[in-house]
């Protein structure tokens, strides 16, 4: 195990009508102003926008709106609530939505008290102070209300970049499962894919002497795969949908894969199929996923064999592991389209003739890789796209 810090503040609220209790945290953080950032539609017609205003009003917290998140966040809303933060006087951040209202939420945080352009922090600069972020989570996916990373698409050539930074780590996140309860199944399924994704992203290490982490990789996994078609089944099982919601954190606020060295080259591989075609992060995953585990199974054969054993129950072939570890990867391309997910790049509606322009636009140079367990060429990321077809 390697040496690590662990640092995760976050105070979760966590249960039925927690969004009610909106004000009271935001007053208990030290907001005075606050933005209130969304996407539309559900947080609007469900009455959630309105409880969290009249939570806020409660407490006498002043506060603007800004909607019209989009799925696959656009750097055009950053800028606009940028500008809005600064012209009133902003000094609080509540994002009310899924993973792409919380990044936006990030972003603007970050680029609200920054002279130069947020983009500089999606292009490798430091976030070293931001506006102060809250959530109250609709969806069970990316993780963002727990973790420190975002997500935007630059319109302008639509690139797909990450930033992180602890400064981004909300202050609080409220988590109310009944509020997915209302997801149409595909964004459940995408959703679910996308936290099995971050857990995959951290499982597949070249780390040494890891077996509290793997197990605890193990779990959440396991829950996933009982927990998902009992939701697809019936959307308001409550309690189905209340583990789902805490394996979203759990996966991606970095307690899954503290002390190991982690991956992320699938991640980076999809924000190209999600920003040339928009579709959900979570399909495009279930497309590159076990493309890449198929493409570096080989780095260590023995891993992939142990979580087919594990997680699916497949029996361990010691004379030809390579076996056992395809029929792991197998075993997932079903259970993803047993939810409804795609797994190829005809399902996701993704053309064979883009694949250099995505290479591309991902921006290797010659001597570049991407991937902490098998370091990706340019070359390996088309044949990888390839075995996606």
């Amino acid at each position: 195990m390697n040496n690590f810090t662990f640092y995760s503040p976050t105070y979760f609220a966590f249960g039925k009508d927690t969004e009610k209790e909106a004000g009271h945290y935001v007053h208990r953080f030290g907001g005075t102003k606050v933005l209130i950032h969304y996407g539309g539609g559900s947080v609007v017609r469900s009455g959630l926008l309105d409880r969290v205003k009249e939570s806020l009003a409660k407490e006498n917290i002043s506060y603007v709106e800004l909607g019209g998140v989009q799925p696959n966040p656009r750097s055009g809303l950053v800028y606009t609530g940028i500008e809005l933060c600064k012209k009133e006087g902003v000094d609080f951040i509540l994002a009310v939505g899924g993973g792409s209202a919380i990044d936006s939420a990030k972003a603007i945080a970050a680029g609200a008290v920054y002279d130069g352009d947020f983009w500089d922090f999606y292009e490798g600069k430091q976030v070293e102070k931001a506006l102060k972020v809250a959530t109250v989570l609709t969806i069970a996916a990316a993780g963002s209300e727990g973790s420190g990373d975002t997500v935007i698409t630059k319109e302008e050539g639509m690139l797909k970049r990450g930033a992180g930074s602890e400064y981004l780590r909300p202050v609080f996140s409220i988590l109310n499962p009944e509020l997915t309860q209302t997801l149409p199944a595909y964004q459940t399924a995408a959703g679910a894919t996308d936290i099995m994704a971050h857990v995959f992203e951290r499982y597949f290490t070249n780390t040494k002497e890891v077996e509290i982490t793997d197990r605890l990789c193990e779990a959440v996994l396991t829950t996933m795969i009982k927990e998902v078609p009992r939701v697809i089944a019936d959307p308001n099982h409550y309690e189905a949908r209340a583990n789902i919601m805490w394996a979203g954190m759990v996966a991606h606020n970095n307690l899954v894969g503290v002390g190991r060295d982690q991956d992320w080259a699938s991640h980076m591989i999809e924000h190209e199929l999600s920003a040339l075609y928009d579709v959900a992060h979570g399909a495009g995953l279930a497309v590159i996923f076990p493309a890449w585990m198929t493409y570096v199974m080989k780095q260590d054969v023995m891993r992939f064999a142990q979580l087919a054993v594990r997680l699916w129950g497949c029996h361990m072939n010691y004379a030809q592991p390579e076996e056992t570890a395809k029929e792991g990867i197998e075993r997932l391309k079903k259970f993803l389209t047993s939810i409804g997910m795609p797994i190829s790049f005809r399902e996701l509606g993704a053309k064979e003739e883009d694949i250099p322009y995505m290479v591309k636009t991902l921006g290797l140079g010659d001597q570049e890789t991407i991937g902490g367990f098998l370091p990706l060429t340019s070359d390996d990321i088309t044949n990888i796209y390839r075995l996606a077809l």
